[in-house]
């Protein structure tokens, strides 16, 4: 009887579903230098680092439009590091179509994401929107 207790035990813990990273959801974006902003999905991928891609564009009015890049990976290869930090990730920024090297900083419902190409660096912070 015992066993069928400890077996049980460990097959329900083994059914649990993995804790997600707390960046994981949906984050607003702020406007970029054409006044467009974005709602990124940020999730883990596959190489089981964090990356998020870009789900809906808006105007400067809040309006939904197209977009050639909805579903472009906006931020990928980020690495946890603890504390609410990630490193060592790419970030691709469409309103200047360049990538940089990139870091994220969660702090709360706040997500700072900065890229930098050699010393010239970019942050924002981005807002939860679920």
């Amino acid at each position: 009887m015992c066993h069928l207790i400890s077996a049980a035990v460990a097959l329900s813990f083994f059914a649990l579903p993995a804790l997600a990273d707390p960046a994981h959801g949906l984050w607003k974006t702020k406007p970029d230098d054409n006044g467009n902003y974005g709602h990124v999905r940020i999730q883990t991928c596959p190489n089981g680092k964090i990356c998020g891609g870009l789900v809906t564009a808006f105007n400067s009015a809040g309006q939904q439009i197209e977009s050639p890049n909805i579903g472009r990976a906006i931020v990928w290869d980020m690495e946890p590091q603890g504390d609410g930090a990630y490193s060592n990730g790419r970030i691709y920024a469409p309103d200047r179509d360049n990538t940089y090297n990139a870091r994220m900083n969660l702090r709360g419902n706040t997500l700072g994401v900065s890229g930098c190409v050699a010393f010239i660096c970019r942050e924002q912070a981005w807002t939860r929107v679920n």
